[in-house]
């Protein structure tokens, strides 16, 4: 829900990369007429880190290229949050993007509807409050500050939610009875250290290395939504290219469902070839004893979840950090339960 700026998902390790990475080439089958006047070209865009697994390892074991065909040619680009890819979708960098609810609500309401589709999910879970060992209730995080990766993300209004339901009041400027930091995620692991800090509302891996730095787990999110469910990562393409090349796009949710049934299925070639992904992005592979750290507290699902992120941004307007968006049109799973069905798989709700 991207109505304020967005950080969420930030890379893994200090990951980021801006750029186009030719990592996956050729890849689907377009129609008559594309054929006719050359490749289609698909501009995909995705954070490298564990909560975009599917998309990191779709283009590293090729999964993508192989289901779009020699019809079309895939290109890549990565993203460390959520306000760049939006602005690389909108001035048409890229046409598609695994990204997280705030930026998908924000989008689209900054399109008034027009801009952009969800056509699938990747990712639910992978978020916790951890903080010092010390602290058992959340009483006791009165007059603490608690670190989330950005003011308005996806964590930050989550964390800002919980308190309120709890009776701890916060403020944008980081009064109120609990203290509100955000920052940069990568810089939580040393605040946190340091004592600057007493705890931090972050996605994975970040929740694995706040534990390993002598953190605990107040509270994992999972618990606080039906069924343990609630989306962290979808799948997004603009409209336009949606109208343009529908085959296209049925084509590359046939890699995310592929490439998710590979993350489900082999676990350990999954969390291999995102180190290894990582690596040739930044230069350092990151560490394989973290992303299966991590793992457990992540299931990679093709539903988006939408009644998650419907409550997500209710929650955004309860504590005044939006305003009301009418999602009408938001979700086209379509091509999705086109993809399930054919391989007997159960179909997801459209809302």
């Amino acid at each position: 829900m991207r109505r304020l700026p967005l950080r969420r998902l930030a890379s893994l390790a200090t990951l980021a990369v801006l750029g186009t990475v030719a990592l996956g080439s050729t890849a689907a089958c377009g129609d008559d007429s594309d054929a006719a006047s050359g490749p289609v070209t698909l501009r995909l865009g995705y954070f490298p880190n564990i909560t975009h697994a599917p998309a990191v390892v779709g283009v590293e074991k090729g999964i993508f290229a192989e289901k779009l065909g020699s019809g079309v040619k895939l290109e890549t680009n990565t993203f460390n949050a959520g306000p760049a890819a939006i602005e690389a979708l909108f001035s048409g960098a890229i046409d598609a993007t695994y990204i997280g609810p705030n930026p998908t609500v924000n989008a689209f309401s900054k399109s008034k509807g027009a801009a952009v589709r969800v056509v699938s999910g990747a990712a639910s879970g992978g978020v916790a409050l951890v903080v010092k060992p010390e602290i058992t209730s959340v009483e006791q995080l009165r007059g603490k500050k608690i670190a989330t990766p950005q003011l308005g993300n996806t964590q930050d209004v989550a964390l800002r939610y919980w308190l309120k339901e709890k009776g701890l009041t916060t403020t944008k400027e980081g009064g109120g009875d609990v203290k509100v930091v955000p920052q940069e995620n990568a810089q939580t692991v040393d605040t946190f250290a340091s004592g600057a800090i007493d705890g931090a509302w972050v996605p994975e891996p970040y929740v694995s290395r706040l534990v390993n730095a002598g953190g605990k787990v107040l509270v994992d999110e999972r618990d606080l939504w039906p069924d343990r469910k609630f989306v962290i990562t979808n799948l997004i393409v603009s409209t336009k290219f949606l109208k343009a090349h529908p085959d296209v796009v049925k084509k590359l949710v046939e890699g995310q469902v592929a490439a998710n049934e590979f993350v489900n299925s082999k676990p350990d070639e999954a969390q291999q070839a995102i180190s290894d992904h990582i690596g040739k992005i930044t230069g350092k592979p990151l560490d394989l004893k973290l992303i299966k750290q991590a793992w457990p507290s992540l299931e990679f699902t093709d539903d988006p979840i939408p009644a998650s992120l419907k409550t997500g941004l209710d929650h955004a307007v309860a504590v005044e950090l939006t305003q009301p968006v009418d999602l009408t049109g938001l979700y086209d799973l379509k091509y999705l339960n086109d993809v399930l069905k054919a391989q007997g798989k159960p179909e997801v709700t459209q809302p």
